[in-house]
């Protein structure tokens, strides 16, 4: 018979090893989201003594680093702020091609703006082996279900396989998952111009309107359109920039793989697209693709200047929220997209055939992602939640404030949103929401500006324990500048210092004195500091024809223009106002557009006058708008015309203008029939 005491220790150690059986990995920092943030703060940790444990959801280790981007963005950016595990990354990569004899046409070391290529199969052995090194155990398959807190700390949190504890957790997802399950307060898509005072806040139309119809015989939007409706203009929504694949393509025979068939392709789908090349009177690719060192590879991706491209407006909606079966279902939704579009390229007679011959040579690359069918495994997240944490990064700490008293990364990447919609409307189709590159006047990078330790925090009443260095705190317009490797990759890394230093210290992750994280992290050879830029060369300067100064009135001459898409310069045709004038390349897309500001001294009637060359090939009926508070005149001129004998402008028209009151004058391409001439607008007040 057994004794009470027997029978107690007998229940004792199999309850123990009940409960070991499901005891939570313990680690001091759990990094979810193998990202390029996620593998960089994984490092990081380590490399401060943490134990660190790396989850991912998917199989694929490296985000779009590993997965397809062969071309990250640094060159446009200030290169000697963009060091820490970023550089070292894109030296090994160097390395690894020179050990093999491979000459790449730049240097890491040398802080240019050549673009710094590598292919996938390259960045995926450079990824593993610093994470090797580091000591991190990285686990796939592990989606995340449920999170346990007490308080306000994260205690562990259970995946599909295992649960998992830690001191620190980094939410490194693109998607902000770990910080959703958390309970953390977050926002998705875009908000209206107002709420943090934004210019590129709202709804954005750089691209210009396709004189076709979005409409079928019926009225009802044609596929690929996502509205007709894009919403009042100053306000925000729900929607996020396209997402799409980057992938890895070849013209090699030897290496290439044919596109695989479209499983249910139907031509009726791409009906607005056809309208499109029916209509564009300089047709050309509608993938973008970089060179790869190999030398017969490309990196595909969607062009964010293009009409139609790889990205699938519209079906990006819902991603970020959505469960596994659900991300799965859109995943696939924009391969197949992808496919057809391919199928539709290189098969559809309106589409010329010279372009049809072009894509239709490249296929898929047999030496990369064999796994997974030659196909990248990796969708683009461009963007998905974004936390509302201790400080929200808005466009004035980009292009107003840049400075910051707590700074962990230098960002210099251009404010860029690729399109968020497609509009169709009664008499075009406009695709809404891109902002195309906002850099400093004639330099390739963005406005320099720190992002502080602030934004990756949340708030101290939400959570204790949690870093969010990729779906960070800040606006649609903010993320389109932090948006791309570089920076997410210095953001991982300075999380990953923040956690290791937070769970060796057993304090919150917003207690962390920041001398302390500062010390850490120019340890791992960060950059703090704002560049002081080197000055630029004089800019050239053309002969003066008729020197603007010397003019009456108010005097808009081409080089104070805002510009958005194609214009070319020339000072052929004489006289001309300034060192030359702008033209469209005869292009009559719509997407040329010169946009002036200013305000008059005194209210009152103003002739408008405008200066160009006239000849036989100038457009006929160039269309001008002027908006002055809610007063909108809209002109037509005929640059065949000749100008006055002896005079360099020609009265078009005349306004109605208030002191004090900003004017915009527009001058397009949209409709025209010959080159369109931009030089310059007069402003002449008239006599009461």
């Amino acid at each position: 018979m057994i004794s009470f005491a027997a029978f107690s220790r007998t229940a004792a150690l199999l309850c123990g090893l009940t409960l070991s059986l499901h005891a939570a990995t313990e680690a001091d920092v759990v990094v979810y989201g193998a990202t390029p943030g996620g593998f960089c703060a994984a490092i990081a940790a380590a490399r401060e003594g943490s134990s660190v444990v790396l989850l991912e959801p998917t199989d694929h280790v490296g985000g779009v680093n590993t997965g397809g981007l062969s071309f990250s963005d640094s060159n446009q950016t200030v290169r000697t702020t963009v060091l820490g595990l970023f550089e070292e990354w894109h030296l090994r990569v160097e390395k690894n091609y020179q050990e093999r004899g491979i000459a790449l046409p730049y240097k890491v070391s040398e802080k240019d703006t050549k673009p710094w290529t590598y292919e996938p199969h390259v960045a995926a052995k450079i990824t593993k082996q610093m994470l090797d090194e580091a000591g991190v155990k990285v686990m796939t398959k592990r989606v995340l279900k449920s999170v346990v807190k007490d308080g306000g700390r994260i205690k562990h949190v259970a995946t599909s396989d295992g649960e998992f504890a830690a001191k620190v957790f980094v939410d490194a997802t693109y998607e902000g998952d770990l910080m959703a399950a958390a309970g953390v307060s977050w926002t998705i898509g875009r908000e209206g111009k107002k709420e943090y005072n934004e210019s590129f806040a709202g709804k954005q139309y750089p691209k210009g309107k396709m004189a076709i119809s979005g409409v079928d015989a019926s009225g009802r939007p044609l596929p690929l359109i996502t509205t007709t409706d894009a919403g009042p203009e100053d306000e925000g929504d729900k929607n996020v920039m396209v997402y799409s694949f980057r992938l890895c393509v070849t013209k090699n025979p030897a290496n290439r793989v044919p596109f695989p068939k479209p499983a249910n392709y139907d031509p009726a789908r791409f009906e607005v697209v056809r309208r499109y090349y029916a209509q564009e009177k300089r047709p050309h690719l509608l993938w973008d693709l970089y060179a790869l060192p190999d030398g017969d590879k490309f990196d595909a991706n969607n062009g964010i200047g293009k009409q139609f491209s790889m990205g699938l407006v519209g079906a990006c909606n819902g991603w970020s929220e959505a469960d596994e079966a659900g991300r799965a279902k859109i995943w696939e939704e924009h391969k197949q997209y992808t496919l057809e579009l391919y199928h539709f390229l290189t098969t559809d007679p309106v589409v010329p055939e010279n372009l049809r011959k072009q894509l239709g040579e490249l296929g898929l690359c047999r030496d990369e992602f064999a796994n997974y069918g030659h196909w990248s495994p990796q969708l683009y997240v461009r963007e998905g939640r974004r936390m509302k944490g201790m400080y929200v990064v808005s466009q004035k700490d980009i292009m107003d404030e840049p400075a910051k008293e707590d700074p962990i990364v230098v960002s210099s990447f251009p404010i860029d949103s690729h399109d968020c919609q497609r509009v169709a409307t009664a008499d075009g189709v406009i695709n809404e929401g891109t902002i195309f590159p906002v850099r400093m006047e004639r330099r390739r990078n963005g406005y320099p500006y720190h992002i502080p330790y602030r934004a990756i925090l949340p708030k101290p009443g939400e959570c204790e324990n949690l870093l969010v260095p990729v779906a960070l705190s800040c606006t649609h317009v903010a993320i389109s500048s932090i948006r791309v490797e570089p920076t997410w990759m210095i953001l991982g890394q300075s999380a990953g210092v923040a956690a290791a230093l937070s769970a060796k210290q057993n304090v919150s992750v917003q207690q962390l004195p920041y001398p302390v994280l500062r010390e850490r992290l120019l340890a791992q050879k960060q950059v703090l500091d704002l560049p002081v830029l080197p000055d630029l060369p004089p800019e050239a300067k053309g002969t003066v024809s008729i020197d603007p100064k010397t003019l009456p009135g108010i005097v808009l001459d081409d080089a104070k223009a805002e510009l958005k898409g194609p214009w070319s310069s020339s000072s052929s045709f004489k006289p001309h106002v300034g060192t030359g004038y702008l033209h469209d390349d005869r292009r009559a897309d719509g997407q040329s557009i010169a946009t002036f500001r200013f305000k008059v001294p005194d209210s009152g009637h103003y002739e408008v006058r405008m200066a160009y060359s006239p000849h036989q090939t100038r457009a006929a009926k160039v269309p001008v708008i002027i908006q002055s508070g809610d007063r909108k005149v809209e002109l037509t001129v005929d640059q065949t015309q000749p100008l006055p004998a002896g005079e360099a402008f020609r009265s078009v028209g005349s306004v109605q203008l208030e002191r004090g009151v900003e004017t915009t004058l527009q001058i397009s391409n949209k409709d025209t029939d010959g080159f369109v001439i931009l030089d310059a607008v007069q402003l002449l007040k008239e006599k009461e």
